[in-house]
C-alpha cells in the first residue's frame, strides 16, 4: 500500500470513529428486512415505510439502482461493491451519501447484505481526482474499502449474520459464533461488558458509538488487536426491535500511531530542558517509564558529561571496554531494585554482551523474548546482572546507540518486568525515535559543556588569576558576565604592579557581550599592561590605548570600505603610590570611581570625563588626589549601577548606600555591593575593583640630594650602606653599591651631556631606597634620554654599566617625570625582612 493509501485508510479510521452509520440490512433480494434509527434520521424514512420494500427506490440515479442491482446479484463481488450515490429524501430533496455494501454469512446459509451510509460531508473528502461516476474499488482505499467488521444478532443477542472481516479480527472464529451468544462464544468479563451495551441498545433504540474492546486472542498471542464497535438496533416493518447490527473496525494500528505521537510530544517538552547531559539522561529515562518500559537506564560514555569528544564508534580498545556512566535510572518500582549501579556510578560493561554489540555496530539489540536460561551469555560473563534479571522477571529487552551527528554518546536500555507483553518491532521504532530526540540535546548539552570550558578557560588567560596590589593596597574583585552560557564578557580589570612600591588600578568595558566582546578585552588588556610597564603618566596611557584601539579597528576594516569604529571601551585608569598617599586618575568615558575614606563616607571625585577609546576625539587629562591611609577606592562598569528607567545617577546613589559599610571586610564588601546592586537577571556585565590604600612608614623610605659631581658618588655609596645596615640588610649592601654607582655615573655624564656648561653645576641628582616587598633603589636626574642597554665591544671603555645593573638587580627601568627621569633597580628581599 503506497503512502497516499496508507493516508486515505488513517483518514477513514477516524471517520469511522467519530461518524454515526445508516445502517439497513438487505436480503438476497436487495430488499430492506431491518432499518435503523440512525438510517431514519438520514434519508427521513420510519422502518414501517422502508421494510420489504427494495432499497433501490431511495437511489436517485438509474445508472446508481442498475449498479446495486448487479452488485447485488453477483455473488463474487461478496462486499467489495462501494460507491458515491444520490439518495431521495422523505422529503424531497437529493442527498450525496457514500455507501459501503458488505455481505452476510448466515447460520440458516442465505447470504444477506448489510448496507453502512453516511452523508458524504460527514467524511473526509475523496481524493482530488475522484469522481462520482467511478466505483470505489477502483480508487485508493478509502472508507468502504476498510476492513468492516459486522455482525448481527437477534433479540436474544445470539449471531445470525456476520461477514468475513469480523472473524479475522476479533478472534472468535465462524463456527464458534454463529447461533450463540458473544458470552457463548468467548467466557470472560469483556464479553459481558459488551453484551450489556447490546441489550440498552435493544431495550433503549439509541445506538452506542465507538465503544472500544480489545480482540478475543489467546493469551500466548503476544500482540492484541483494538477495535471500536457501534451498536444499532435494526426495527422490522411493524417497528419492533429486530436486532442489533454491531460494526466493527480495527483501529490498533491508528490508535498506536496516536500514542507514538502523544509520547514524542511528551519527550519534545520533557527531554532536553537543561543543558546538563546527566539530567537530560535522566529525563528520558522517566519518559520511558512507564509509557513504554518498565524499567530503564541511560550510560553515557564518560567523555560526554566532561564535554570531551567521544568517538565514532564506541568498542573494545585493546582489550578494553570505555568507560561508561549511569546517566539515567528509571524503574516502575520504588528505589529502582533491579539495577546494579546509581546514578553517576560507573558502569560495568562485559566485553561480550549486546551492549558490546551495539557499540560495535551502531545498531540496536532487539530481544523481544529475553533468554536468561542458564548457560547464556549471562551466566557466563555477568552473574550479578543474570541474579537481576531472574529476580525481577524481565523478559523482554531492547538496547539502542545512542547517537548524534554520527558520534556514539552511551546506549539505552529498555526492559519490560510486570508488563506480560513483549516488545514489538514499533516499540522499538518509538524507542529509537525518543532516542535520537535525547541525543541531539545530549550532544548539544555536550557541545555546550565543550564550549563553556574553553570560554571559561579564555576568561581565566584573559582575567588575573591571583591579582595582588603589593604593599600599595588590598584588593578584592567580583566579575559577573552577563553571558551567562558562556561565563564571559567585555568587562575587564586588572592589578598592575609598579615601580617603587607604587600600583596600577584598572577596570574597563569593551562594548557588547559575549565571546567576540572578551577576545576584543583581551587586546586592550595586553595593550594595557604593555603601556603600564612603560611606567607613562595615566593621561598618556590611555592616549596610546586610544591609538591601538583605532589601529585594531583598522586592521579588521574590510580593504574595499573606508574604516569604521567596529571597537568601542571605556576605561578608568588609576596609579596610587604609598610612599606619598597621592593617586593619579584619567578616564575614557568610564563612570566616576567612588572613594570611601576610613570613617565610610562615600565621595565621587570629580574628573574629566574623556572620550570612549577608540574615537580619537579630545586629549585625556591626569587628576591627582591625596588620599588617606585605609581608604577605599572603587573601580566599576556601568552594568552595576545602570536600570532601565532610571537616571545614571540613581545608580551612584544606590552605589554609595550599598558603599556605606566600614565595618565589612573589603571581600565581604565586595560581595555585599555586588549582590544588592546587580540587575536580575543581569542585562550587562558588571565588575567591581575595590582598593583599601596602604602608607609606607617613614622609616621604610631614605631619600637625598646630590650635586651633579662625579665626587659624590662614593658618599652616596656610604649613605645607601649606612641606611641597609638599620634596616638589617647587610648582605645587599656590595651589590647596592654596584648598581648605585653604575646609575649615578650614567646620571652625571647623560645628565651633564644634556645641558650647558654654564648650568651643569645647579644639576642635582636624587637617591631614594624604599624597602617594601622588594629593595628599590631610585637615582633620578634632569635629564630626558632614556638609558639602553647596549652589548659593549671588548675595545669600549664604556656601555658595560647597565648590563652590571641587569644581572644584579631582579627588574629594572626607567620612568619619566616632569623634571626629567628616575632610573630604579628593585633587588628581591629574603622572606624574613
Amino acid at each position: 500500500m503506497g503512502s497516499s493509501a496508507v493516508t486515505a485508510v488513517s483518514e477513514a479510521q477516524t471517520a469511522i470513529e467519530r461518524v454515526r452509520p445508516a445502517i439497513a440490512l438487505l436480503d438476497e433480494q436487495g430488499t430492506v428486512v431491518g432499518w435503523s434509527q440512525a438510517a431514519q434520521w438520514l434519508v427521513g424514512y420510519s422502518a414501517v415505510e422502508v421494510v420489504g420494500r427494495s432499497a433501490g427506490f431511495l437511489l436517485v440515479a438509474a445508472d446508481d439502482r442498475a449498479r446495486a442491482s448487479q452488485a447485488a446479484q453477483e455473488s463474487t463481488l461478496r462486499g467489495c461493491w462501494s460507491d458515491l450515490a444520490q439518495v431521495r429524501h422523505r422529503d424531497g430533496h437529493i442527498i450525496d451519501v457514500r455507501l459501503c455494501v458488505s455481505s452476510l454469512s448466515g447460520h440458516d446459509g442465505r447470504d444477506w447484505w448489510v448496507l453502512c451510509a453516511a452523508d458524504k460531508a460527514s467524511l473526509p473528502a475523496w481524493p482530488a481526482k475522484a469522481t462520482a461516476a467511478e466505483p470505489l474499488h477502483a480508487r485508493l482505499p478509502l472508507p468502504s474499502r476498510l476492513p468492516i467488521g459486522v455482525v448481527i444478532r437477534d433479540t436474544h443477542l445470539r449471531c445470525i449474520q456476520v461477514n468475513d472481516t469480523q472473524g479475522s479480527k476479533d478472534g472468535i472464529p465462524l463456527h464458534k459464533r454463529l447461533g450463540r451468544r458473544l458470552t457463548e462464544a468467548a467466557p470472560g468479563a469483556k464479553a459481558e461488558m459488551l453484551e450489556a451495551v447490546m441489550q440498552q441498545v435493544l431495550e433503549s433504540g439509541d445506538p452506542a458509538i465507538n465503544v472500544d474492546y480489545q480482540a478475543f486472542l489467546p493469551a500466548n498471542v503476544g500482540s492484541n488487536r483494538m477495535l471500536t464497535a457501534s451498536y444499532v438496533r435494526l426495527d422490522d416493518a411493524q417497528g419492533r426491535a429486530l436486532g442489533v447490527c454491531v460494526v466493527s473496525v480495527d483501529v490498533t494500528d491508528s490508535r498506536r500511531a496516536r500514542e507514538r505521537l502523544a509520547i514524542l510530544g511528551e519527550a519534545s517538552r520533557r527531554i532536553g530542558t537543561t543543558l546538563d547531559v546527566m539530567q537530560t539522561g535522566q529525563e528520558l529515562a522517566d519518559l520511558a517509564v512507564p509509557l513504554l518500559a518498565d524499567y530503564a537506564t541511560v550510560d553515557l560514555a564518560e567523555s560526554v558529561p566532561l564535554g570531551e569528544e567521544p568517538l565514532a564508534h564506541l568498542s573494545p580498545q585493546g582489550g578494553r571496554i570505555p568507560v561508561f556512566r549511569r546517566a539515567g535510572l528509571a524503574s516502575i518500582h520504588p528505589g529502582t531494585p533491579e539495577s546494579l549501579f546509581a546514578r553517576g556510578e560507573p558502569v560495568f560493561v562485559p566485553p561480550t554482551s549486546p551492549f558490546t554489540g551495539v557499540l560495535r555496530s551502531g545498531k540496536s539489540h532487539f530481544e523481544p523474548i529475553l533468554d536468561a536460561s542458564p548457560g547464556s551469555w549471562l551466566d557466563h560473563h555477568d552473574a550479578a546482572r543474570a541474579q537481576k534479571l531472574r529476580e525481577h522477571a524481565m523478559h523482554s529487552l531492547m538496547v539502542v546507540p545512542i547517537m548524534a551527528r554520527g558520534v556514539m554518546l552511551g546506549v539505552a536500555v529498555f526492559v519490560r518486568t510486570k508488563d506480560a507483553r513483549p516488545f514489538e518491532e514499533d516499540d522499538l521504532l518509538l524507542a529509537e525515535e525518543l532516542v535520537s530526540w535525547a541525543a541531539l540535546a545530549l550532544d548539544n548539552a555536550r557541545q555546550y559543556v565543550r564550549e563553556r570550558s574553553a570560554a571559561l578557560a579564555l576568561q581565566r588567560l584573559l582575567l588575573p588569576h591571583r591579582a595582588t596590589g603589593g604593599s600599595a593596597a588590598d584588593v578584592a574583585w567580583r566579575y559577573l558576565p552577563a553571558d551567562r552560557h558562556h561565563g564571559i564578557g567585555g568587562d575587564w580589570f586588572d592589578v598592575i604592579p609598579l615601580s617603587g612600591a607604587r600600583v596600577a588600578l584598572v577596570v574597563g568595558d569593551v562594548v557588547g557581550h559575549g565571546i567576540n566582546a572578551a577576545a576584543k578585552m583581551g587586546q586592550l588588556r595586553t595593550a594595557m599592561r604593555t603601556l603600564a610597564d612603560m611606567d607613562m603618566p595615566p593621561d598618556e596611557v590611555l592616549s596610546r590605548l586610544d591609538e591601538q584601539v583605532i589601529r585594531l579597528t583598522e586592521a579588521e576594516a574590510e580593504p574595499r570600505h573606508q574604516a569604521t569604529t567596529a571597537m568601542v571601551a571605556t576605561c578608568l585608569y588609576a596609579v596610587y603610590d604609598p610612599v606619598t598617599r597621592t593617586c593619579t586618575m584619567a578616564r575614557a568615558g568610564h563612570p566616576l570611581p567612588a572613594i570611601i575614606d576610613p570613617s565610610g563616607h562615600v565621595t565621587f571625585p570629580d574628573l574629566p570625563t574623556g572620550a570612549p577609546l577608540g574615537l580619537g576625539l579630545v586629549p585625556f587629562e591626569s587628576v591627582t588626589l591625596e588620599l588617606a591611609e585605609g581608604s577605599v577606592l572603587a573601580l566599576y562598569t556601568d552594568g552595576l549601577i545602570e536600570a532601565r528607567d532610571q537616571e545614571i545617577s540613581a545608580g551612584m546613589n544606590r552605589l554609595r548606600t550599598a558603599l556605606e559599610r566600614p565595618n565589612l571586610e573589603l571581600d565581604d564588601l565586595c560581595t555585599s555591593a555586588v549582590d544588592t546592586l546587580r540587575a536580575k537577571p543581569p542585562s550587562d556585565d558588571v565588575t567591581l575593583l575595590l582598593a583599601r590604600t596602604r602608607a609606607l612608614n617613614a622609616d621604610q623610605v631614605a631619600s637625598w640630594q646630590f650635586p651633579s659631581d662625579p665626587a659624590i658618588v662614593s658618599r652616596a655609596r656610604t649613605l645607601a650602606t649606612r641606611q641597609l645596615t638599620q634596616w638589617g640588610l647587610e648582605h645587599l649592601a656590595e651589590s647596592t653599591e654596584l648598581i648605585l654607582s653604575e646609575l649615578f655615573t650614567n646620571a652625571i655624564i647623560h645628565g651633564n651631556s644634556d645641558c650647558s656648561s654654564d648650568r651643569s653645576s645647579d644639576r642635582t641628582i636624587g637617591l631614594r631606597l624604599i624597602r617594601h616587598e622588594m629593595l628599590t633603589c631610585e637615582v633620578s636626574d634632569a635629564s630626558h634620554s632614556q638609558p639602553l642597554a647596549r652589548p659593549a665591544r671588548t675595545t669600549d671603555e664604556h656601555g658595560r654599566g647597565l648590563f652590571l645593573v641587569t644581572q644584579l638587580s631582579r627588574r629594572w627601568g626607567t620612568r619619566h617625570t616632569p623634571d626629567g627621569k628616575i632610573i630604579w633597580a628593585d633587588q628581591q628581599l629574603p622572606t624574613s625582612a
